[in-house]
């Protein structure tokens, strides 16, 4: 019996070594995929030798279900402290602030099985920094309004049923953790004495040896700028003189050359605690030196403002020219006088800017009726070889006048409100200035023609020294145009607009609108947790926010709110993110970013705001908004 047995076992044996092909004996398991194809082969359809078999996947063992694992039904979802297959919204779309950086730090979290649409709060990570301390943030994902859609709550659900599953465990979470915050003493150590950050350096004085002293302040500051030409050439540089830097431009110039010679564009690095972003614009190279946190994104977005400054002064067809011709071109002679306007345009970013940040304008808020006034006037006081007409109040827009189908670039009005606002040579000059500008958001291969005109230049000057009031609160009209010999055009023009304006009471409604300043965060919500917020429009590519009053009076102060909003926008805005709200939680502060294709909110409260709160404050904040866009925001302008 047992011999007729053996012949049988061997033939099956034969049989299953060529269906597999010779196959890892653990790989055995799935040959019953091809059962199909024996079956065939045995109908005699298939010839007499059996079809090859399809490649196998490297590993089958992912595709196989344990036998002995059975779903049993719970009455409430467990946490799961194993590794998991399941898909939910935390796991899509949560991001730490490491992963932009390509940085990979352990986490723990647990997740919770999705057995019915998910209303609730995402997942807590907590995240081990690389000194120790451990910070931890709150990811939250709720629908949010599409184009055209209505403002929804913030949180779905999630304000209105706090008892949901979801909410209790994350609450429970939130007790055992206890969100440690992380330690703030380096910020601090970064930003110390930073209101010296903008004091002049003394020039390099060989008799004095004071080399050694000036070397030492110069690598103080926590930011730097540095423009050089391709050959090595200083060309601009915010902080010491050439003689002092002269070193540290050429190793900068030869690090980009070694990896330009490699084919290898240099993007930036870190070194000594600071980030060095490098951008190539042609004949030059621009460079951002930074302690402050920011995103290189952010840094590149610095630097090509200030590119933009040297194009409005020279052109691009002019710098080119210069540099084909002559390489070794030393571009400060054709740039002597701008400094001032690079180095106000630079201090505002070691300060924080917002216009920079969002890439958007913020506009004087009124009544849509004023406004309609003020447009109107500019309409019908045109004249013929005018381009475009601002009325600017406080460093905000009031009313612009512009041709069919074109806009000004926010990038081209924040080098013009530089000019008017931050740099002293403007107003310098006089009540009245022509100032031949490159706009290279609109064109830049030539230069426009700028009358610009400061309204009532005696009783501002005499108004300014009674009060004290900054330069900010100026109101000054703009018109730009494409012809050289339009000056006298635009000078009656202005006069005008300026008449007429007094007559119909749009100048006295710009007056109290730059008196009342900026309204503050509990004229929006009354007794809110909301320290100070940042709503941007998207379609409008315009901003507003509060009075930085009473909580960021100090140049300090204001620097830190900033460094929470880069933080914000770094996070929402990387390359790999998919996060629509996002909620941090720091030793000084809770903050919030959310982003919608309508608009983006950034709100920042104190450490002890209740995360309820942050939420219904934030989507009150919206919804106060979408009420008052028209006042806060122009909506298309004078056409």
């Amino acid at each position: 019996m047992s011999n007729a047995v053996e012949p049988a076992a061997e033939s099956r044996e034969a049989d299953s070594e060529r269906s597999i092909h010779a196959q890892d004996p653990s790989r055995a398991e799935a040959s019953s995929i091809h059962l199909p194809a024996v079956a065939v082969e045995e109908d005699g359809s298939s010839g007499e030798h059996r079809p090859p078999l399809p490649p196998r996947p490297t590993r089958l063992e992912s595709y196989r279900k344990p036998s002995n694992l059975a779903p049993q039904p719970s009455a409430r979802p467990s946490l799961q402290s194993t590794a998991t297959t399941a898909i939910s919204r935390p796991d899509i779309h949560i991001q730490t602030r490491y992963e932009q950086s390509g940085e990979k730090h352990p986490t723990s979290r647990q997740l919770t099985p999705v057995t019915k649409p998910w209303t609730g709060w995402g997942s807590i990570r907590r995240l081990k920094m690389q000194d120790g301390d451990e910070s931890a943030s709150i990811r939250s994902y709720a629908p949010t309004i599409g184009t055209g859609g209505d403002v929804e709550s913030l949180f779905g659900d999630v304000t209105g049923h706090e008892h949901t599953s979801s909410w209790n465990i994350l609450s429970g979470q939130l007790e055992e953790t206890g969100l440690e915050q992380p330690d703030a003493s380096q910020d601090e150590e970064i930003l110390q004495n930073f209101d010296q950050e903008f004091d002049e350096l003394d020039l390099l004085d060989p008799g004095t040896n004071n080399e050694e002293e000036l070397a030492g302040r110069w690598k103080s500051k926590r930011k730097h700028f540095l423009i050089l030409s391709s050959a090595g050439k200083p060309i601009y540089n915010r902080h010491g003189d050439d003689n002092l830097i002269s070193g540290y431009l050429g190793i900068v110039q030869t690090i980009i050359s070694f990896y330009e010679n490699a084919q290898d564009q240099l993007q930036g690095f870190t070194a000594g605690g600071a980030r060095f972003v490098i951008m190539s614009q042609g004949p030059l190279y621009l460079v951002a030196i930074s302690k402050l946190g920011e995103s290189d994104s952010q840094l590149r977005v610095q630097l090509e403002a200030l590119y933009m400054q040297i194009l409005s002064t020279l052109t691009l067809p002019n710098l080119t020219h210069m540099f084909s011709n002559r390489p070794s071109t030393d571009l400060r002679r054709p740039l002597r006088g701008t400094e001032p306007l690079l180095s106000a345009l630079a201090d505002s970013f070691t300060r924080g800017s917002a216009p920079t940040l969002f890439s958007a304008l913020e506009c004087l808020k009124m009544r849509k009726s004023h406004r309609e006034v003020i447009n109107n006037t500019l309409l019908q006081k045109r004249c013929e070889s005018l381009l475009y007409g601002l009325v600017v109040a406080g460093g905000r827009l009031v009313s612009v006048v512009r041709p069919r189908r074109h806009s000004l670039h926010p990038s081209d009005l924040q080098l013009i409100f530089n000019m008017l606002f931050e740099a002293e040579g403007i107003k310098a000059g006089g009540g009245e200035n022509w100032i031949p500008l490159c706009l290279p958001g609109f064109n830049k291969n030539g230069y426009l023609y700028m009358y610009v005109s400061f309204m009532d230049e005696n009783e501002q000057e005499n108004s300014d020294k009674r009060s004290g009031a900054s330069r900010q609160d100026e109101v000054a009209v703009l018109l730009i145009s494409a012809s050289k010999e339009s000056f006298y055009d635009l000078r009656d023009m202005r006069d005008a607009i300026v008449e007429e304006l007094e007559r119909n009471g749009g100048m006295e409604v710009i007056r109290n609108a730059v008196r009342k300043g900026r309204f503050t965060a509990t004229d929006i919500v009354p007794g809110t947790v909301l320290q100070h917020f940042i709503y941007k429009s998207r379609p409008n590519v315009q901003f507003t926010m509060p009075s930085f009053e009473p909580h960021f009076t100090t140049l300090l102060a204001r620097r830190k709110l900033h460094s929470i909003y880069h933080n914000l926008h770094a996070v929402v805005h990387a390359k790999n993110a998919h996060l629509k709200v996002h909620h941090c939680i720091s030793r000084e502060s809770v903050s919030l970013a959310w982003i919608t294709p309508l608009f983006e909110l950034y709100c920042v409260a104190g450490p002890k705001a209740n995360r309820n709160a942050l939420a219904q404050n934030a989507n009150k904040v919206v919804q106060w908004a979408h009420r008052e866009e028209e006042r806060i925001f122009i909506i298309g302008g004078a056409v």
